[in-house]
């Protein structure tokens, strides 16, 4: 079960109750993400743009251009998630796990952006137009 154990280590320090002082990242972190995904899927919508995660998955020949463009938006915001999840590791503690840095940045910042980029191109595209 050695594979399994930073998976475990970060569910145990994310629901320990340690973070408390640094919970903050919870919240902001994930609110950064789903403002620039609302401005990235506001302008999906406008221009008619398929959803962001389904073409990531189906289309190759845009993966790339796509990839560019979503880390352009949420590339910084990933960052701060990995040096606030540092800060947080070596003051409660006293170490730095880099593979539960990364885990925690993904949850915090990618997958809010990459879920509701799509919800909202989805929501926009399907209500209805003012005249």
């Amino acid at each position: 079960m050695e594979i399994f154990e930073p998976f475990m280590r970060t569910w145990a320090d994310i629901t320990s109750g340690r973070h408390v002082p640094l919970a903050f990242r919870f919240v902001l972190q994930p609110c950064v993400a789903i403002f620039f995904a609302w401005r990235a899927g506001r302008q999906d919508a406008r221009e008619g743009r398929p959803y962001y995660v389904s073409a990531l998955v189906r289309d190759p020949v845009h993966r790339p251009g796509l990839l560019r463009e979503g880390w352009t938006h949420i590339g910084k915001v990933f960052c701060v998630a990995i040096v606030a999840d540092a800060i947080y590791q070596v003051i409660a503690l006293h170490w730095f796990y880099p593979f539960e840095a990364l885990l925690v940045a993904l949850l915090l910042a990618i997958l809010p952006y990459l879920v509701f980029r799509s919800v909202v191109n989805r929501v926009l595209h399907h209500a209805p137009t003012r005249k």
